[in-house]
């Protein structure tokens, strides 16, 4: 009853917030050129040392968080990485008008903004990563978290 009630709706919960990042590895492994093409559009040089790091990252941060081998650390540079990649590869801003018509820059705004959604989840992994019994959540469904001012 202890891994339902504690670990399998934590490990539920990393699952869903990192089960994206080895499917966007596996992308940059079979459409490689278009994912280099990416890499080269940032200021940043080494874009194949850049792209070999990122699917670096995509695989073998998530596979740490979900197992919890050293996961607030692999939680951190997955947030990082979510920060960096919004502001260096979907740069929203520099598209006129990227708001009001349909397009690229459309589709960067909310790329940007579900990057930065991505490192506040694992940003809270970082900073409370401990486990919260289910059977606390569910006699408790309105308490607040242990930080609050009750």
């Amino acid at each position: 009853m202890n891994f339902i009630t504690h670990l399998a709706p934590e490990i539920a919960a990393r699952m869903l917030l990192v089960c994206m990042f080895p499917l966007s590895g596996l992308d940059k492994i079979f459409h490689w050129d278009e994912a280099m093409a990416q890499t080269k559009s940032s200021p940043v040089p080494a874009p194949s040392l850049l792209l070999a790091l990122a699917m670096l990252v995509e695989f073998c941060t998530p596979l740490c968080i979900v197992l919890g081998w050293h996961d607030r650390l692999a939680a951190f540079i997955l947030c990082g990485y979510c920060v960096v990649t919004a502001v260096l590869y979907h740069r929203f801003w520099a598209f006129p008008h990227f708001w009001s018509q349909p397009g690229e820059g459309r589709a960067h705004f909310w790329d940007f903004f579900k990057n930065l959604c991505l490192a506040g989840g694992l940003a809270l992994l970082v900073l409370s990563g401990g486990y919260a019994p289910l059977g606390a959540m569910v006699t408790h469904p309105l308490s607040n978290a242990p930080y609050s001012a009750r």
